[in-house]
């Protein structure tokens, strides 16, 4: 039988615990995909003084964000392990957006350090303190030299190095903490072993200790003083501006280790006690005010099954007790998950990640207590499908289904296409979508079809003509004559329909003109090529009529026959929506990104570097939206993943062939 997962309630009975006395803290485990960040979180909490986790395979830990509980020391943790592919990015905004500290966790390769600047950015953008764990360590492809410059290439906060790894022929065997100047063994999946500084490494341990204390007495008149006294400072006298250029966002300590065996693991947790602020500090640095009533955010949704609907909170202040009203809402239970299981706590205080129970109707983002704060909005979609079920009778079922699915990942969009009256389901990639059809179709059964997305082509007509129809019918009593002389032109591009009349001597009376005009609109709905017809005049030249036997509706048949027939000779081509696009990716693929759009149809406009971004360019150009349906699964593929675009409507063209 399949584990629990341990961000859903179990299914046995939650147990009722007291709240924590000591406020509690939150750390997100962020880091690009295959950076081991399921393996730390893992490790982390069996490094905890609680029991470990287990594994939690429901969907995949590799495409939803994971909440776990743990307690170290005399604290309460929450820990959030963040998807580390960029389709699902949003998840790691959500985290940002709640937690005390970032953990950004990568590979112990210098190759792979552009694939953080995207995440860094994010950081950055949201003032929020973290700290690097270069794991897998034992792997280590080069130097620490050459992996923490490809690192700080990729940020504007100064990384500053606590640790150096000792080497043995090609082995790393342990490290040398550079505050406490001493020297560690790694065990596999054991503490470390204190051991003496090897006599290679004095050398080594000096020049990196050295850099260290310049770096942190930028930031610390106290600690500059003893670095240009050539004095040495004591342990304490190193941690403060650690943890204040930490909490400040000047400085990002960087730790090593290997998650998998174990090693790093306390000396993580020993900094993460230190450094991570306490719930107040981030909340005030979130501008909530201490005082008053008690104030959550949701920063995350999940339909959890039997146990129904659960709303992943912040508590950023007050008390918050279980049936209390929160927000206009009354919370039916207030849970965290430690050791994979469920605990029902009685109340939860300020700086508490919990999940709340039966909050209908309260979306992700969504502020409750208090005034509205800030949350980071969903990116712009880049990847859609048409989705219809196999069963008409399934329609009620796939659109309860889909508003659910909306509501716990507020990076899906949902439109319904008027003209062709499928669903678009829109998300941030291939494998994004495919994930949520997937818990789409396990949640409701619904057996679905999904296509690429219908493209909004239009026509118009090269040349004007002059076309005449008559409608004349006798039926025995009153008969239906009308007889219309229109004249149908092309206009100008987005000029749109515009309908006018030259009617002279009475040909037409006035009565019947709003009719013709209407009529002739309607015609364009459906040109000669099978699509709305765009930018064109309809002129009423002359006409005829009959008085007992003209009517409006004589006169809009007669016109839409004489729409018919001129629209088919007058050179109809077909039009498709151009987008104004801007591609963002690394400078080194510049040249890449342009051959993908000019093999797809593009015009490049330019490329300029991407403002704020050192070492990335950003291509504008115009693009055919047919040839951008896949473009976002290339691009990324092309770019080692980095490559990212926005686009708008632009105008429309002619189709043209490649």
């Amino acid at each position: 039988m399949r584990d629990q997962p341990s961000d859903v309630p179990s299914r046995r009975s939650p147990r009722s615990v007291a709240p924590q006395s000591v406020a509690p803290r939150s750390v997100a485990l962020v880091g690009p995909q295959g950076s081991g960040k399921s393996t730390l979180f893992e490790a982390l909490l069996a490094g905890a003084a609680t029991a470990p986790t287990r594994r939690n395979d429901l969907r995949g830990t590799s495409t939803e964000l994971r909440i776990a509980h743990c307690q170290m020391a005399d604290t309460h943790w929450a820990i959030l392990d963040c998807p580390g592919s960029v389709e699902f990015s949003y998840d790691v905004d959500c985290a940002l957006a709640a937690v005390d500290l970032a953990v950004v966790v990568c590979e112990a390769s210098a190759a792979r350090g552009a694939n953080l600047a995207p995440l860094f950015r994010r950081i950055e953008e949201t003032g929020t303190p973290a700290l690097v764990f270069i794991n897998k360590i034992d792997a280590l492809v080069g130097t620490v030299r050459d992996c923490l410059a490809a690192l700080q290439a990729q940020t504007r906060r100064k990384l500053v190095l606590r640790q150096v790894p000792i080497r043995e022929g090609d082995r790393v065997t342990g490290y040398v903490d550079l505050v406490s100047e001493r020297a560690y063994r790694y065990r596999h999946g054991a503490p470390s072993e204190r051991i003496d500084i090897p006599d290679f490494m004095q050398a080594r341990k000096s020049e990196a200790r050295g850099e260290l204390l310049e770096a942190l007495a930028d930031h610390d008149d106290a600690l500059l003083e003893k670095v240009l006294e050539d004095l040495t400072p004591e342990p304490a006298e190193i941690y403060r501006p650690l943890h204040d250029g930490e909490g400040s966002g000047a400085v990002a300590s960087v730790l090593l280790g290997s998650a998998e065996h174990g090693n790093g693991i306390q000396r993580l947790w020993k900094a993460l006690r230190h450094d991570t602020p306490v719930a107040a500090d981030t909340a005030a640095r979130r501008g909530v005010d201490s005082a008053g009533a008690p104030l959550a955010q949701v920063f995350r949704t999940l339909q959890a099954g039997h146990a129904g609907r659960l709303s992943f909170v912040r508590l950023w202040r007050g008390t918050l007790e279980d049936g209390a009203t929160l927000g206009g809402q009354r919370v039916g239970g207030i849970y965290r998950f430690p050791g994979g299981e469920t605990e029902k706590l009685r109340q939860a205080e300020a700086g508490d990640l919990v999940a709340l129970g039966r909050l209908e109707g309260v979306r992700t983002g969504a502020t409750l207590g208090g005034p509205l704060l800030p949350f980071p909005a969903p990116p712009p979609t880049v990847y859609a499908l048409s989705i219809v079920p196999e069963e008409r009778n399934d329609e009620v079922r796939l659109s309860t289904g889909l508003q659910r699915l909306t509501e716990e990942d507020p990076a899906l969009t949902l439109v319904q296409d008027a003209e062709s009256g499928t669903t678009i389901l829109g998300g941030q990639g291939e494998i994004h979508l495919r994930t949520a059809l997937d818990r789409l179709i396990a949640a409701t059964g619904v057996k679905l079809r999904a296509a690429p997305p219908p493209i909004a082509f239009r026509e118009t007509i090269r040349h004007g003509v002059v076309q005449q129809a008559r409608l004349k019918r006798q039926t025995g009593g009153h008969g239906q004559f009308a007889d219309v002389k229109l004249q149908i032109a092309p206009r100008p591009r987005g000029a749109g329909f515009h309908f006018d009349e030259k009617v002279v001597g009475g040909a037409v009376p006035k009565r019947f003109i709003p009719a013709i005009g209407q009529a002739a609109e309607e015609a364009t709905r459906k040109g000669p090529l099978g699509q709305p017809v765009v930018d064109i005049a309809v002129t009423l030249l002359d006409g005829g009529f009959h008085t007992v036997d003209s009517s409006d509706m004589a006169f809009a048949t007669a016109t839409r026959m004489a729409m018919q027939e001129g629209m088919a000779k007058a050179g109809a081509i077909l039009l498709e929506p151009v987008e104004a696009v801007v591609v963002t990716a690394p400078a080194d693929f510049t040249s890449t990104v342009q051959r993908l759009l000019t093999a797809r149809r593009g015009q490049i406009l330019g490329f300029a570097a991407k403002e704020g971004w050192e070492g990335w360019d950003e291509v504008q150009a115009l693009v055919p939206a047919p040839e951008l349906i896949d473009f976002i699964i290339e691009l990324r593929s092309q770019t080692r993943g980095l490559g990212n675009y926005v686009h708008r409507f632009d105008h429309l063209a002619e189709v043209r062939s490649r």
